[in-house]
């Protein structure tokens, strides 16, 4: 019997084949997006405890009230806006089930739905599962702002989504105030729901502020917004994520999320909640934990011939190879893999329709002799390529 594919173009992803390779080849992995140093020990101690303590069986649908008790508090703290617990706050394996989750529950066949290139890569697959029209406008280099009057000309009368991702993975950008107005008056009037992917939220450098949409009425009332404790607490391991949206979009939400995960591990919930619980400003210190990593990273390549766009946020820095190669990026990605052994993300995967650039994502979530080590390996193929002296 054949097999009829529902994604006939989707493979294994770069991350999962350039983390392999970087195995392989005994290379540094600065390509994959996770931390390679441990996690604050008191959040293992938690997870044990729980587990010892019986909570060991299903938690309810949307999570646990404590847990959910406790991420209405963060949101208070850090985005200045009361949340229900009960009603608006759904507990979801990861961000990337709480994006698939709100696709789902939101379009359908005849529906459009906008996507800003380059993007995460489950976002036009869950869209294309939903049976709706994956529109992607691209962002473009070098500065990879959002064009609103280009957007606006793309809207029609079957878009029913956007999808914004701020700070934004792999573009290393941020939404900005003014950008955040642009966006609430390009819907106003228009029956659009809202998808914003916040799991950066707290990862912002240079004395900026994340402009999450829960914090703006007006987009508030017609938005999804997505976070993960994996990225937050250093874990992406523990694949916990929570969805932030009014009454009646997140009863919609977890209409598909119970038929798809129904409940996420009850001793993870109930130790993040404690978790949090002890340590009210979570969070708060990762801009400038994130900020001295891609500093140091400037410093030790600065002299390199790569060069490193500012990065406002999120845990990656993007380099252009520009005064090394023309070329394709995924063929440079796979040179300096090979001979720099040094794995790293092309940005042109996360196109539809990839413009001309050099760039390449790296992930600066590691430990300092890990940065130190692939610094020191790109300088020596530099010297060798004759860029540096």
């Amino acid at each position: 019997m054949a097999l009829r594919s529902k994604l006939p173009q989707v493979g294994t992803t770069i991350f999962s084949v350039m983390s392999l390779r970087a195995a392989e080849l005994g290379a540094v992995n600065l390509g994959q997006g996770f931390p390679d140093y441990d996690i604050d020990p008191r959040l293992g101690e938690l997870v044990a405890e729980a587990m010892r303590q019986g909570y060991n069986q299903y938690a309810p649908m949307p999570g646990l009230s404590r847990l959910r008790e406790a991420i209405a508090v963060k949101l208070q703290r850090h985005h200045a806006v009361r949340v229900d617990s009960e009603l608006e706050i759904t507990i979801t394996l990861g961000a990337t089930e709480a994006i698939f989750s709100a696709i789902l529950a939101l379009v359908g066949p005849g529906d459009e739905v906008m996507i800003f290139d380059p993007s995460y890569d489950s976002y036009p697959s869950a869209v294309a599962l939903s049976g709706a029209a994956c529109v992607r406008v691209p962002l473009q280099p070098p500065h990879f702002r959002y064009d609103w009057e280009r957007i606006g000309a793309a809207l029609t009368p079957r878009t029913r989504l956007l999808i914004v991702n701020s700070p934004h993975n792999p573009c290393c950008t941020c939404l900005t105030s003014e950008d955040r107005e642009a966006l609430a008056e390009l819907l106003r009037g228009r029956d659009i729901h809202l998808i914003s992917d916040e799991v950066y939220e707290h990862i912002v450098f240079d004395g900026r502020v994340h402009h999450s949409v829960l914090a703006h009425p007006e987009l508030r009332s017609r938005s999804i917004a997505v976070f993960s404790f994996g990225k937050t607490l250093h874990s992406t391991g523990l694949r916990v994520g929570y969805a932030v949206a009014p009454a009646a979009l997140s009863a919609e939400l977890r209409k598909v999320h119970q038929f798809n995960t129904f409940a996420i591990a009850t001793a993870l919930q109930q130790a993040i909640a404690r978790y949090l619980e002890e340590r009210p400003d979570c969070g708060e210190d990762l801009g400038a934990f994130f900020q001295a990593k891609r500093d140091l990273l400037g410093t030790l390549l600065h002299d390199s011939g790569f060069v490193l766009p500012p990065a406002e946020g999120s845990f990656f820095q993007n380099i252009d190879y520009g005064a090394f190669s023309t070329g394709r990026d995924v063929d440079y990605a796979e040179e300096l893999l090979t001979q720099a052994r040094v794995a790293t993300i092309p940005l042109s995967v996360f196109y539809e329709r990839p413009p001309r650039m050099t760039l390449l994502r790296l992930c600066i979530a590691k430990r300092e002799q890990t940065l130190r080590q692939a610094a020191a390996q790109l300088l020596v193929y530099a010297r060798a390529a004759g860029v540096t002296p």
